[in-house]
């Protein structure tokens, strides 16, 4: 395969969907001969945060000395960029020779599958990934998971320490209608005599944290809740997920084994891209892939240090259907002087007339619609003018089109 041809061969799957169940990716894993026992790994689950945890626990053990891989999603510009190495992404090459291998053991599993059973996007995926990390012989990944955790397709490694960065209300369908029975199936993933490290949590997951740990005979360790170190990431909530990132990492290394030094470093080093990624100046730009009332929340929260005085703060807002969008806004629109209202590609997403109609019931801004992506940011900057902002958030898929240099480029729905 070529890098467009294994693109292509993974948007193709988008057709099965996303299933829970791991019995595919067992499969799948022993025709690629157990990739995922051949190193060491962390496992990242939660509601907010995973991908921010996961990049910055790769940077502290990368500091470390350790050879050190992981895998993220969604990506905002290439299916690539879920594969890292040393904080780089896989080299298209190397990405493509993983995916034809991960598609052959695909063809062999889908053989012994009901046709409606066959391998999907996910697990084609996390297969390449777990092949390709074990083939650059990383000595630890930090792996995030993709949707809850028991059935999870990340949740066949023997992981050392699990990390739960928050638990909030989502997909509610598949994981249970509140926050204990979501934290029961986040948690789903620690081990045996493993390591449990947790961010603050609310009651009732705390509750399902501690029972969970005691069940397993796994050792509970509790974050700080700022790690004391300035970052180069921005937003007061990134200070949490590396405060949760830097105890999994002393969790991984071993009790007083982290250095200050790497840690500062990780620290002054590390950005995460679409996460109060600053794109622009004058206006000055953000975009932030918050796409659930509580990331929602702690963008608000952060958009007074982010933003300072400037004036008039504009928004540009895409949010898909099956989100609490009128929860989100409720967060959003009292930080922001306006705000424009937009799609992205993804099917799901909602029209910028159903999310005007939402704000203006909940008393929001001036505001107005603009279906495309670009032109609703181009005309957000307009509205600010030099000495005001602008952020664009309300979903990973939404700061994905605004990043992808070719917008004709069709990106995962999943």
């Amino acid at each position: 395969m070529t890098f467009r041809e294994a693109e292509q061969y993974l948007l193709s799957l988008e057709l099965f969907g996303m299933r829970f169940g791991l019995d595919r990716m067992h499969r799948l894993m022993t025709v690629l001969g157990l990739p995922q026992r051949r190193f060491a790994s962390i496992h990242v689950v939660g509601t907010n945060g995973k991908s921010s945890t996961v990049r910055f626990c790769a940077a502290i053990l990368e500091r470390h000395g350790l050879r050190t891989g992981s895998y993220t999603s969604p990506h905002l510009i290439s299916f690539r960029e879920r594969i890292e190495v040393g904080e780089q992404p896989v080299p298209e090459g190397d990405f493509a020779a993983a995916v034809e291998r991960a598609a052959q053991a695909a063809e062999l599993v889908n053989r012994t599958e009901q046709p409606d059973d066959q391998v999907t996007q996910f697990e084609a995926l996390t297969a390449a990934a777990y092949h390709e990390l074990a083939r650059r012989g990383v000595e630890v990944a930090v792996i995030e998971a993709g949707l809850g955790g028991r059935f999870d397709a990340t949740n066949v490694i023997p992981s050392k320490v699990q990390a739960l960065t928050s638990v909030g209300l989502e997909h509610t369908r598949g994981l249970g209608p509140s926050v204990a029975d979501i934290a029961e199936e986040k948690l789903a993933v620690v081990r045996d005599h493993g390591t449990l490290v947790v961010g603050p949590l609310e009651p009732a997951a705390e509750a399902v944290a501690e029972r969970v740990a005691r069940e397993r005979g796994a050792q509970l360790v509790r974050a700080a809740d700022d790690p004391g170190v300035p970052l180069r990431a921005s937003g007061g909530f990134q200070r949490q997920n590396f405060a949760l990132a830097a105890a999994a990492a002393e969790a991984f290394l071993g009790q007083g084994a982290l250095r200050a030094d790497s840690v500062a470093a990780a620290a002054a080093e590390t950005t995460i891209p679409g996460r109060v990624e600053v794109v622009a100046e004058r206006p000055l730009t953000v975009y932030d892939g918050a796409h659930n009332p509580a990331g929602a929340r702690a963008l608000a929260e952060s958009l007074d240090d982010v933003f300072g005085d400037r004036r008039p703060r504009v928004a540009v807002i895409g949010v898909l259907e099956d989100k609490d969008a009128a929860a989100m806004l409720t967060e959003l629109l009292p930080k922001v002087d306006h705000a424009v209202y937009t799609r992205s590609q993804n099917p799901r997403s909602l029209s910028p007339g159903t999310l005007g109609s939402l704000a203006e019931k909940l008393g929001g801004p001036p505001s107005e619609a603009v279906a495309d992506p670009r032109a609703a940011v181009a005309r957000a900057r307009e509205l600010a003018g030099p000495a005001g902002a602008v952020l664009a958030t309300g979903s990973i898929y939404l700061i994905a089109d605004l990043a992808r240099a070719d917008p004709s480029m069709r990106a995962s729905m999943l």
